[in-house]
Protein backbone atom coordinates (compact mmCIF):
# COMPACT_ATOMS: atom_id res chain seq x y z
CA UNK A 1 0.00 0.00 0.00
CA UNK A 2 1.48 3.33 -1.12
CA UNK A 3 1.68 5.95 1.70
CA UNK A 4 0.48 9.42 1.14
CA UNK A 5 2.82 11.60 2.53
CA UNK A 6 1.83 15.46 1.71
CA UNK A 7 -2.05 13.91 3.02
CA UNK A 8 0.12 13.52 6.23
CA UNK A 9 2.20 16.06 6.05
CA UNK A 10 -1.24 18.42 5.70
CA UNK A 11 -2.68 16.68 8.85
CA UNK A 12 0.91 17.03 10.62
CA UNK A 13 0.62 20.67 10.01
CA UNK A 14 -3.04 21.58 10.80
CA UNK A 15 -2.16 19.51 14.15
CA UNK A 16 0.79 22.27 14.87
CA UNK A 17 -1.31 24.98 13.61
CA UNK A 18 -3.59 23.98 16.20
CA UNK A 19 -1.84 23.44 19.04
CA UNK A 20 -0.02 26.90 18.70
CA UNK A 21 -3.41 28.77 18.69
CA UNK A 22 -4.36 27.00 21.85
CA UNK A 23 -1.08 27.32 23.40
CA UNK A 24 -0.68 31.17 22.12
CA UNK A 25 -4.39 31.60 23.47
CA UNK A 26 -4.14 30.41 27.11
CA UNK A 27 -0.64 31.96 27.53
CA UNK A 28 -2.33 35.53 26.72
CA UNK A 29 -5.35 34.77 28.39
CA UNK A 30 -3.14 34.52 31.65
CA UNK A 31 -0.99 37.45 30.97
CA UNK A 32 -0.45 39.90 33.95
CA UNK A 33 -1.79 42.91 32.71
CA UNK A 34 0.54 46.14 33.80
CA UNK A 35 -0.10 49.75 34.96
CA UNK A 36 -2.52 51.16 32.82
CA UNK A 37 -1.63 53.44 29.89
CA UNK A 38 -3.59 56.45 29.38
CA UNK A 39 -3.88 58.30 26.31
CA UNK A 40 -5.96 62.02 25.62
CA UNK A 41 -7.36 62.64 22.61
CA UNK A 42 -8.90 65.56 21.03
CA UNK A 43 -9.36 68.43 24.12
CA UNK A 44 -5.62 68.88 24.80
CA UNK A 45 -6.46 70.82 28.36
CA UNK A 46 -6.33 68.76 31.35
CA UNK A 47 -9.65 69.18 33.32
CA UNK A 48 -9.24 65.12 34.35
CA UNK A 49 -5.59 63.88 35.16
CA UNK A 50 -4.26 60.98 34.23
CA UNK A 51 -4.14 59.99 38.24
CA UNK A 52 -7.88 60.41 38.31
CA UNK A 53 -8.39 58.07 35.34
CA UNK A 54 -6.10 55.52 37.39
CA UNK A 55 -7.93 56.01 40.16
CA UNK A 56 -11.23 55.40 38.63
CA UNK A 57 -9.99 52.58 36.93
CA UNK A 58 -8.56 50.92 40.50
CA UNK A 59 -11.96 52.08 42.38
CA UNK A 60 -14.20 50.21 39.95
CA UNK A 61 -11.47 46.98 39.65
CA UNK A 62 -10.35 46.97 42.87
CA UNK A 63 -6.81 47.39 41.57
CA UNK A 64 -6.13 46.59 37.60
CA UNK A 65 -2.43 46.18 38.00
CA UNK A 66 -0.71 42.57 37.78
CA UNK A 67 -4.11 41.32 37.16
CA UNK A 68 -4.43 37.79 34.89
CA UNK A 69 -6.12 39.33 31.40
CA UNK A 70 -8.72 36.81 31.81
CA UNK A 71 -10.53 38.68 34.47
CA UNK A 72 -11.10 42.24 33.03
CA UNK A 73 -14.11 43.44 32.77
CA UNK A 74 -13.08 46.03 29.79
CA UNK A 75 -16.50 46.72 29.02
CA UNK A 76 -17.20 47.43 32.78
CA UNK A 77 -14.23 49.73 33.29
CA UNK A 78 -15.49 52.11 30.12
CA UNK A 79 -18.35 52.29 31.66
CA UNK A 80 -17.22 53.53 34.55
CA UNK A 81 -14.55 55.93 32.80
CA UNK A 82 -17.95 57.54 31.03
CA UNK A 83 -19.65 58.20 34.12
CA UNK A 84 -17.44 60.71 34.92
CA UNK A 85 -18.97 63.67 34.19
CA UNK A 86 -15.86 65.20 32.55
CA UNK A 87 -15.15 62.43 29.76
CA UNK A 88 -16.89 62.55 26.95
CA UNK A 89 -16.06 58.87 25.69
CA UNK A 90 -13.67 56.19 26.36
CA UNK A 91 -11.96 52.77 25.14
CA UNK A 92 -10.64 50.52 27.06
CA UNK A 93 -8.47 47.26 25.66
CA UNK A 94 -5.37 45.42 26.60
CA UNK A 95 -2.20 45.12 24.14
CA UNK A 96 -0.60 41.90 23.35
CA UNK A 97 2.24 42.87 25.92
CA UNK A 98 -0.06 42.95 28.49
CA UNK A 99 -0.16 46.57 28.87
CA UNK A 100 -3.98 48.17 29.46
CA UNK A 101 -4.96 50.80 27.62
CA UNK A 102 -7.53 53.41 28.18
CA UNK A 103 -7.88 56.38 25.49
CA UNK A 104 -9.95 59.00 27.03
CA UNK A 105 -12.17 61.58 25.37
CA UNK A 106 -12.72 64.91 27.60
CA UNK A 107 -15.76 66.89 27.22
CA UNK A 108 -15.58 70.56 25.51
CA UNK A 109 -16.60 73.43 27.90
CA UNK A 110 -17.67 76.50 25.68
CA UNK A 111 -19.40 78.59 28.63
CA UNK A 112 -19.04 78.69 32.64
CA UNK A 113 -22.21 79.31 34.46
CA UNK A 114 -21.01 81.12 37.40
CA UNK A 115 -24.37 81.85 39.62
CA UNK A 116 -25.46 80.25 42.76
CA UNK A 117 -23.93 77.21 41.34
CA UNK A 118 -20.77 76.75 38.96
CA UNK A 119 -20.28 74.82 36.24
CA UNK A 120 -19.43 74.53 32.59
CA UNK A 121 -21.73 74.10 29.66
CA UNK A 122 -20.08 71.52 27.04
CA UNK A 123 -19.89 71.40 23.63
CA UNK A 124 -23.15 69.31 23.15
CA UNK A 125 -25.18 71.40 25.54
CA UNK A 126 -24.63 69.20 28.69
CA UNK A 127 -23.49 69.95 32.52
CA UNK A 128 -19.82 70.00 33.11
CA UNK A 129 -18.14 70.25 36.37
CA UNK A 130 -15.79 72.37 37.18
CA UNK A 131 -11.71 71.04 37.14
CA UNK A 132 -9.85 72.05 39.99
CA UNK A 133 -6.78 71.23 37.36
CA UNK A 134 -7.53 73.91 34.85
CA UNK A 135 -9.80 76.72 34.49
CA UNK A 136 -10.98 77.40 30.50
CA UNK A 137 -11.37 80.67 29.00
CA UNK A 138 -15.08 80.70 27.54
CA UNK A 139 -17.77 83.70 28.14
CA UNK A 140 -19.22 83.85 31.51
CA UNK A 141 -23.29 83.10 32.10
CA UNK A 142 -24.73 85.01 34.69
CA UNK A 143 -28.37 86.03 35.84
CA UNK A 144 -31.32 83.58 35.73
CA UNK A 145 -30.25 80.35 34.57
CA UNK A 146 -31.56 76.96 34.76
CA UNK A 147 -29.96 74.01 34.96
CA UNK A 148 -32.27 71.56 33.17
CA UNK A 149 -33.00 74.68 30.46
CA UNK A 150 -29.82 75.71 28.87
CA UNK A 151 -31.01 75.10 25.55
CA UNK A 152 -31.16 79.05 24.63
CA UNK A 153 -28.05 79.60 26.75
CA UNK A 154 -26.19 76.85 24.27
CA UNK A 155 -27.44 78.40 21.14
CA UNK A 156 -25.90 81.17 22.01
CA UNK A 157 -22.74 79.78 23.40
CA UNK A 158 -22.18 77.63 20.56
CA UNK A 159 -22.61 80.64 17.98
CA UNK A 160 -20.02 82.44 19.91
CA UNK A 161 -17.60 79.07 20.18
CA UNK A 162 -17.94 79.14 16.25
CA UNK A 163 -17.90 82.80 15.16
CA UNK A 164 -14.23 84.72 15.57
CA UNK A 165 -15.44 88.09 16.39
CA UNK A 166 -17.82 87.18 19.01
CA UNK A 167 -15.07 85.07 20.30
CA UNK A 168 -12.84 87.39 20.50
CA UNK A 169 -15.40 90.22 21.92
CA UNK A 170 -18.00 88.70 24.20
CA UNK A 171 -17.01 87.92 27.73
CA UNK A 172 -20.52 87.31 29.25
CA UNK A 173 -24.53 86.32 28.89
CA UNK A 174 -26.35 87.36 30.71
CA UNK A 175 -30.30 86.03 31.19
CA UNK A 176 -32.99 87.87 32.44
CA UNK A 177 -35.90 86.35 34.66
CA UNK A 178 -38.29 86.82 31.83
CA UNK A 179 -35.69 84.64 29.76
CA UNK A 180 -33.90 87.54 27.36
CA UNK A 181 -30.64 87.05 26.73
CA UNK A 182 -28.27 89.67 26.52
CA UNK A 183 -24.00 90.04 25.93
CA UNK A 184 -21.15 92.10 26.99
CA UNK A 185 -18.60 92.98 24.73
CA UNK A 186 -14.98 93.64 26.03
CA UNK A 187 -13.85 97.20 26.47
CA UNK A 188 -17.34 98.17 26.11
CA UNK A 189 -19.94 99.97 28.32
CA UNK A 190 -22.81 99.15 26.25
CA UNK A 191 -25.20 95.77 26.62
CA UNK A 192 -25.92 93.69 23.93
CA UNK A 193 -29.84 93.17 23.54
CA UNK A 194 -30.25 89.96 21.89
CA UNK A 195 -33.96 89.05 23.15
CA UNK A 196 -34.56 85.54 21.95
CA UNK A 197 -31.64 83.41 19.88
CA UNK A 198 -34.97 83.63 16.70
CA UNK A 199 -32.95 85.05 13.88
CA UNK A 200 -29.94 85.00 15.49
CA UNK A 201 -27.50 85.11 12.46
CA UNK A 202 -28.65 88.14 11.95
CA UNK A 203 -28.80 89.96 14.80
CA UNK A 204 -24.99 88.91 14.95
CA UNK A 205 -24.73 90.20 11.56
CA UNK A 206 -26.44 93.84 12.32
CA UNK A 207 -23.98 93.90 15.35
CA UNK A 208 -21.21 93.54 13.71
CA UNK A 209 -22.45 96.07 11.35
CA UNK A 210 -22.83 98.50 14.11
CA UNK A 211 -19.13 97.81 15.94
CA UNK A 212 -17.45 98.12 12.89
CA UNK A 213 -18.83 101.64 11.57
CA UNK A 214 -18.98 103.01 15.32
CA UNK A 215 -15.24 101.86 15.99
CA UNK A 216 -14.33 103.44 12.73
CA UNK A 217 -16.20 106.65 14.26
CA UNK A 218 -15.08 106.26 17.51
CA UNK A 219 -18.16 106.63 19.34
CA UNK A 220 -18.72 103.32 20.86
CA UNK A 221 -18.39 104.64 24.21
CA UNK A 222 -21.73 107.25 23.75
CA UNK A 223 -24.25 104.38 23.98
CA UNK A 224 -25.52 102.64 27.32
CA UNK A 225 -27.45 99.37 25.31
CA UNK A 226 -27.85 98.14 21.79
CA UNK A 227 -30.93 96.33 20.71
CA UNK A 228 -30.52 93.85 17.99
CA UNK A 229 -34.10 92.63 18.24
CA UNK A 230 -36.11 95.19 15.62
CA UNK A 231 -35.27 94.00 12.03
CA UNK A 232 -32.70 95.09 9.71
CA UNK A 233 -32.12 98.12 12.06
CA UNK A 234 -29.74 98.48 15.44
CA UNK A 235 -32.10 100.15 18.10
CA UNK A 236 -29.25 102.38 20.11
CA UNK A 237 -29.27 103.85 23.79
CA UNK A 238 -27.26 106.90 24.56
CA UNK A 239 -25.77 107.57 27.46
Amino acid sequence: MKINWNYIKMIVLMGLVVFLFVFASKRNAVRIVTSPNIEFIGESSPFITNQNVSKLLIQNFKGVKNVPKETLALNELENALKSNPMIKTAEVYVAVNGTLKAEIEQKTPIARVSTNASYYIDADGFYMPLSSNYAARVPLVTGYVEKNNLKSIYIVANKIKDDEFLKKHVIEIYRGNDHMLYLKLRQCQFLVQLGSVKNLDKKINNLKAFYQKNLEQKTLGNYSKVNLQFDNQVVCTKI
